[in-house]
């Protein structure tokens, strides 16, 4: 049997068992983060004083972080312990999304899909935590500087959530990078001799796309351009692996 043959079934799903199949995959992944967020929320202030710790640590000496709106001192944890079971409850998510295609797919693209959906877990996750562990830092000890003399620094809770929550999700979907370079290589949309003629443009886009995803200052444009970069070239590698281990079964299906 071809290995790129379709799946066999008994039989076909009709239009509203697909539909039913759907809803039942929905309700198990919004159940997943409904859980995650009851299991988070009890800890929420907890949370939210280990997301500002890296700007607290830069604060002036007295300074400290403000609440304009009178809900913010509930909705700010009540916001980032939502996101943060959303990003726990993604594998099952996905896992969930997985479950529902998969039976459509060829036995080639299962193989390509199932490393590809766990690096990018795996790669989000990673682009968060950049943004955390080195980002911030950097960057909230470059403003705390910066600030014009007579100016005190303190920051609406709720501007700062929007503030790391949007540079998370920047770090987060850059560096998927890897990724979609594998997958236009592997739906045959590109060569990686190709992508290694379009490093300047990749380069000049990284930081143009670092200027629209980020705060305006340079260290963070800079600083999510070159990880991007970065990226892209490891995306090179990878794919003209997979590239080289998709020859033999080429030319064993030519030959036979």
């Amino acid at each position: 049997m071809n290995p790129n043959d379709p799946p066999e079934h008994d039989r076909e799903l009709t239009f509203i068992e697909h539909l039913f199949e759907l809803r039942s995959r929905l309700l198990k992944a919004c159940l997943a983060i409904l859980l995650a967020l009851l299991v988070l929320l009890p800890f929420s202030r907890r949370l939210y004083a280990w997301l500002a710790d890296p700007l607290l640590k830069h604060l002036p000496e007295g300074a400290t972080m403000i609440a304009i709106d009178v809900a913010s001192p509930f909705l700010a944890p009540f916001k980032l312990t939502l996101v943060l079971a959303v990003l726990v409850a993604m594998p099952v998510v996905i896992y969930q999304v997985w479950a529902f295609v998969a039976p459509g797919l060829y036995k080639k693209e299962k193989r390509l899909a199932r490393p590809l959906l766990v690096s990018a877990t795996l790669l989000f996750y990673l682009g968060c935590a950049f943004a955390y562990y080195v980002l911030f830092p950097i960057i909230f000890a470059f403003f705390s500087q910066v600030a014009p003399e007579g100016v005190t620094m303190s920051t609406d809770i709720s501007s700062y959530l929007q503030f790391v929550i949007t540079l998370f999700l920047a770090f987060g979907i850059a560096f998927e990078v890897p990724i979609a370079t594998i997958m236009l290589v592997a739906l045959g949309i590109t060569t990686p001799q190709k992508l290694s003629r379009w490093r300047p443009y990749v380069i000049i886009g990284s930081f143009a796309i670092g200027m629209l995803l980020t705060p305006p200052d340079v260290i963070s444009q800079t600083l999510l351009a070159i990880p991007m970069w970065i990226l892209f070239e490891l995306g090179i590698i990878l794919s003209r692996l997979l590239i080289k281990r998709e020859m033999p079964e080429r030319k064993t299906v030519s030959g036979s």
